[in-house]
């Protein structure tokens, strides 16, 4: 063993699996998850202009990049993605109808990657057009929900004018 506790490349790619699945769905979700719980129904739909996104075109954008990027590209479950109309969608869905769908897309992505062999994260694929590797992608999917629960977070406490506590682990 090393230092760092990672004696062999299998041992990193385990490492950096659980990392990708931890951040997803016990940093990323949750926080998601309290920022919608701040908001009504007309807030998840409220953006400052055409040319920014509501929380609910964002949360209809990572079920759908999630969805094509780990669901379909990494786990090789039939899905057909229809990008541009996650932007384009403004009839106010309720927000609990969001919320449940980026938590089943979630728990579908979190079985994908857990099911995941140390190999294979440097299998190539192709998705969205683009040749990558099954790393490249897992590391593309938290980058990007990283970024967008950053920007629902700050439309949530725009819209409340209220500090989410979202530094504090999430209750039971």
């Amino acid at each position: 063993m090393t230092m760092s506790g990672v004696s062999s490349v299998a041992d990193l790619s385990v490492a950096f699996i659980s990392e990708s699945r931890m951040l997803l769905t016990t940093e990323f979700l949750p926080k998601i998850e309290r920022a919608v719980g701040a908001l009504g129904d007309a807030d998840v739909w409220w953006r400052p202009n055409e040319a920014s996104n509501s929380v609910g075109n964002l949360l209809l954008h990572l079920c759908g990049n999630v969805s094509q990027w780990i669901l379909e590209g990494v786990g090789g479950r039939p899905f057909e993605r229809h990008r541009q109309e996650e932007f384009d969608e403004r009839r106010p869905l309720a927000a609990a109808l969001l919320l449940a769908r980026i938590r089943s897309v979630m728990q579908e992505a979190d079985e994908v990657l857990g099911a995941l062999e140390p190999g294979a994260l440097l299998e190539t694929r192709r998705i969205q057009g683009y040749d990558t590797t099954v790393f490249a992608a897992v590391y593309h999917v938290v980058e990007h929900f990283s970024m967008h629960t950053g920007q629902i977070i700050w439309i949530a406490k725009a819209r409340t004018g209220t500090d989410l506590s979202l530094w504090q682990p999430p209750q039971p």
